[in-house]
């Protein structure tokens, strides 16, 4: 039987893509969760695991000897795309499992024409057949990644509520924007959702409300609380949606699904604006210095020699600069690329 007929005939699919280069954010719990909530309300779902480390195909219930095919073998088109899909025991979700196979990927496609485009053109054919397709992005920047974003209509943002959240977000952001520019000129930014969120802590608070003035109505008004329940479930091979419905967990997950869904046309969010901007208001100005930003209008030039090689194998050329940006070493980067302080106080003694 084919995809299309399996899941009920022919559709018009959104691709998502859950990014963040910061690991242990809860992207592969959001990926893995929010797909079975949409499957709970009755959408056809696939979950396209982009992550080495498999831990979305194990999550989702697929052990590592059921998987007779990858996302590897998609990406290096060893299997047509229909091929690939296999069922889960979640009921309305299907997946393109991962194994420490699709490490490999990345450095065979360095030399191949087109390679930021793969995943896009592997993913055509499927489109048709779901109504949402899913991607798990591995916590980095490299060719695996941008795969992803480029085959993405939208990118959604999991954000740990602690002290590190916003670290690394600017530079997410403005590679973000040099994809639009470059690649895929539709990709817009869906939304933001708060992970690990621990009300015992006021710092957990501060974040949040940190996090909100910065992006406004971009940011999911249902919280993801730090569960014992969320961190149990993948132990056993499955979603919180289904290990414990009655949790926490599950139940921010299914208000997160109820909100995904209304925000169902691509495009209803503001996409990246051409100045790399994705708040609403003024954050709190940081000290001045020379800085990194890239400011707008500034004219794009390819990075300078060996640094592609420096990033690692299959790192893209499409991760340009401003001719006016300068290497210096610093504090971390806050979210407009901009080198400052923490919006609020660190607190002492904590």
């Amino acid at each position: 039987m084919g995809v299309d007929q399996a899941v009920g005939g022919p559709r018009e699919g959104r691709v998502i893509a859950i990014a963040n280069q910061k690991g242990g954010v809860g992207k592969t719990t959001t990926a893995v969760n929010l797909a079975a909530a949409l499957g709970e309300r009755g959408l056809s779902v696939l979950l396209v695991d982009l992550d080495p480390q498999g831990n979305a195909s194990t999550g989702i219930g697929l052990e590592p000897d059921a998987r007779p095919t990858t996302t590897y073998d998609l990406l290096t088109n060893r299997v047509a795309p229909e091929e690939a899909v296999v069922q889960t025991p979640v009921p309305g979700v299907r997946a393109i499992p991962a194994t420490i196979d699709l490490a490999g990927a990345e450095i065979e496609m360095v030399s191949q024409f087109s390679r930021e485009s793969r995943l896009a053109a592997a993913l055509a054919p499927l489109r048709g057949a779901f109504d949402l397709i899913v991607i798990d992005c591995p916590p980095s920047l490299g060719l695996l990644t941008v795969n992803a974003l480029t085959a993405a209509d939208e990118v959604l943002v999991p954000i740990q509520c602690e002290y590190y959240a916003l670290e690394g977000l600017g530079q997410l952001l403005r590679n973000l924007r040099l994809i639009r520019q470059n690649v895929n000129h539709d990709l817009t930014l869906n939304g933001i959702v708060l992970t690990m969120f621990d009300s015992r802590t006021k710092l957990a608070e501060q974040v949040v409300a940190e996090i909100r003035s910065y992006f406004g109505h971009r940011v999911y008004g249902s919280v993801i609380p730090r569960s014992v329940r969320v961190s149990e479930a993948p132990g056993f091979g499955r979603p919180v949606i289904t290990y414990d419905p009655a949790s926490r967990g599950a139940q921010a997950y299914r208000a997160l699904a109820q909100e995904f869904a209304e925000r169902e046309h691509r495009g209803v969010d503001i996409p990246l604006g051409p100045d790399g901007s994705v708040h609403r208001g003024e954050p709190p100005t940081p000290p001045k210095t020379s800085g990194d930003a890239i400011p707008p209008g500034a004219p794009m030039e390819p990075a300078p020699a060996g640094a592609v090689e420096a990033a690692g194998p299959g790192a893209p050329e499409i991760v340009t600069r401003a001719a006016s940006d300068q290497d210096d070493a610093g504090p971390a980067l806050d979210v407009e690329g901009r080198r400052g302080r923490w919006p609020f106080k660190r607190q002492k003694g904590r």
